[in-house]
């Protein structure tokens, strides 16, 4: 079993995994806010390809956040597990309020996170979507349908971690999927990771601000 010591690291070992789309310009790579953006920043810096944040909020239950009944993303994406819906009996009218007050606090965290920025586009170009792990994949799955929506050539997932049923899951709804360690039992993300502290957006904008830095001084030839 693989134990990260902290998601940079757990970065370059899945940028290693990643390396035959290194220096090819219909390559990009989005991280998923906040963490995967830290992961994805050593991937996007061992491919040399261009790095953007495509921001993604979980729809809780009412009186119980943690339970995800589905997920929206930037682009008016709205991903539903529909087996909680139904479970649970809700409502449209409850699933369209928390998706108006998600969507506002979306639309906050993306421009907190990138600015004025546009998303590096993923059109007729394989698109890399990085997290720091996968557990159900519900806001992962809402940011592949964004990526979807923009027509790219090929979709890939790349994660440090994830539970081989979720791998599993994710292989059949994309091209490729990258996974350095699916480990059984799970337990969570946190747990393959020594130092698995908040990410704040500071953070995040950091490492947008030096990916952009470095990818701007790359050589032509590598583009």
């Amino acid at each position: 079993m693989v134990i990260f010591a902290d998601r940079s690291e757990a970065g370059r070992l899945l940028g290693a995994r990643l390396r035959k789309y290194a220096g090819r310009d219909d390559v990009v790579v989005w991280g998923l806010p906040r963490g995967g953006v830290i992961v994805a920043l050593e991937v996007a810096r061992a491919l040399r390809t261009p790095l953007g944040v495509c921001s993604v909020r979980k729809l809780g239950v009412p009186g119980q956040p943690e339970l995800a009944m589905g997920a929206i993303a930037i682009g008016g994406v709205r991903v539903l597990n529909d087996e909680i819906v139904a479970m649970l009996r809700i409502d449209a009218a409850t699933l369209e309020e928390v998706t108006r007050r998600e969507l506002q606090a979306l639309e906050r965290l993306q421009r907190a996170l990138s600015g004025d920025a546009p998303l590096a586009d993923p059109a007729g170009k394989t698109v890399i979507l990085v997290d720091d792990g996968l557990a159900t994949g519900a806001t992962m799955r809402a940011v592949v349908e964004a990526a979807r929506k923009r027509i790219p050539a090929r979709i890939v997932v790349a994660v440090p971690v994830a539970p081989p049923d979720t791998r599993l899951a994710f292989e059949r709804l994309v091209d490729e999927v990258v996974c350095v360690s699916t480990p059984e039992p799970f337990y969570g993300v946190g747990a393959w990771y020594r130092d698995f502290r908040q990410t704040t957006d500071q953070e995040v904008r950091t490492a947008l601000q030096e990916a952009r830095t470095w990818s701007a001084q790359q050589p032509q030839a590598d583009s």
